[in-house]
């Protein structure tokens, strides 16, 4: 294979991706104005329903212009050498093949970054505040972007850093190394994100003593779910989207309820979620998707090990030096296509853990108090409630609304 061959299967790639992301989007759009089923018809009015039509369509056409925009630089990149002049720029700033690396890549995920506020600035104060979400203000968003900006650099930094000097000193055995680094740090957040990540955004507190504590505490003796934590989030200052999460393991195990959960939601109907979090402990589904993540993790750099010293990786965009964050960044084009079908296949598990932990919280509260806060939650996102089938099937994580509570109702 020549270096221009593997060029244009980069640009290839690249394409096809964009044009299957458009194909899926115009499918769901074209569904936007289905009727409702039956079990959906008391989620909204007719005047609620055609506001989340608008929201939906809104959405999609911003989703045109975002990806589009995105495109349109990707294909400059590739087309006007961009990767090849960013090369020798920072290879002008330094001759240690870390800092290479580390200006390399900061650069371009900081450019990425800084390029896309505005498109998200406009979605955050345009269209997510004209249909009632936004509750952020300008000085939040670039407090947030800043802080966001730092965690890349600090965290980001220093396991790009540690996988470099990998690279540098074992060769293609760096994947071994970098397997085990990567897999502790995974360890890690997930132990610690709630209580060192989460406190730079948002402020938690413990869940005050009434009603709603006594009976999560009921459940939780019920089924034999030891329950230190509880902790309420400050997600109304950002948006009036409601959502939970569990969190860690172990001792470090931890329930979030977002406060506009609270406000949204009966007392029952909450301790409806709250089980089916706990379902997905109880499930060990925590634990399968951090091993599961691992061990893809493992592959991805296995892969990555047979191809990153192949010189073709730089040719194919002009650098005729071997470059250990050039062959990153073709190998994570070239890769697309098997994380796609990985991602695929974690989606369908994914939506299988989403029964279960529905079913256990069927089974030990009452289901349709599940169904109702479901509906409500939908409703207060303006969710879409008909989206296309090959769209669920790619990319959903959760079953749908109608899914979720035809298996409830089983």
């Amino acid at each position: 294979m020549t270096p221009q061959i593997l060029f244009y299967i980069l640009v290839g790639i690249t394409l096809i991706n964009f044009l299957k992301e458009e194909i899926l989007s115009n499918l769901n759009a074209k569904h936007f104005n289905d009727d409702l089923p039956k079990e959906l018809t008391d989620v909204y009015d007719a005047e609620e329903y055609k506001k989340s039509q608008n929201y939906k369509l809104e959405n999609h056409q911003f989703s045109q212009y975002s990806s589009g925009f995105s495109l349109v630089l990707t294909l400059a990149f590739f087309f006007f050498d961009g990767f090849m002049f960013l090369d020798q720029f920072v290879r002008s700033l330094s001759e240690n093949e870390i800092l290479i690396t580390l200006y390399y890549l900061g650069i371009m995920a900081l450019g990425s970054d800084i390029l896309s506020t505005p498109f998200s600035y406009y979605k955050t104060f345009v269209i997510e505040e004209k249909f009632g979400f936004n509750k952020m203000t300008k000085k939040l968003f670039f407090l947030d972007k800043l802080k966001g900006w730092f965690l890349m650099l600090a965290l980001g930094g220093l396991l790009l850093a540690a996988v470099t000097w990998f690279y540098t000193q074992t060769g293609n055995l760096f994947w071994l190394y970098t397997w085990l680094l990567i897999g502790l740090f995974s360890v890690f957040i997930n132990l610690f994100y709630s209580s060192l990540i989460v406190p730079l955004f948002n402020k938690q507190t413990p869940l005050e003593a009434g009603e709603l504590k006594t009976k999560l505490e009921a459940l939780a003796t019920k089924v034999g779910f030891k329950l230190d934590k509880i902790f309420v989030i400050d997600g109304s200052k950002r948006s009036t989207k409601a959502n939970a999460y569990f969190s860690g393991f172990g001792p470090k195990k931890r329930i979030v309820l977002y406060d506009t959960l609270i406000k949204d939601l009966t007392p029952d109907e909450i301790v409806a979620v709250f089980a089916h979090e706990v379902g997905h402990n109880k499930r060990k589904h925590t634990l399968f998707n951090l091993v599961a993540s691992i061990l893809l993790t493992g592959l991805t750099l296995f892969i990555l090990s047979l191809l990153i010293g192949n010189p073709l990786l730089s040719q194919a965009l002009k650098i005729p030096t071997p470059s250990f964050h050039i062959g990153l960044i073709t190998f994570s084009i070239l890769y697309t296509p098997i994380s796609e079908l990985t991602g695929l296949i974690m989606n369908v598990i994914s939506r299988i853990f989403e029964y279960q932990a529905d079913n256990f919280a069927k089974i030990h509260t009452n289901g349709e108090h599940l169904i109702s806060s479901l509906k409500k939650l939908s409703k207060n996102s303006l969710s879409n409630l008909t989206p296309h089938k090959w769209s669920v099937f790619l990319y959903y994580s959760h079953p749908t609304l109608l899914q979720r509570i035809q298996n409830l109702r089983k």
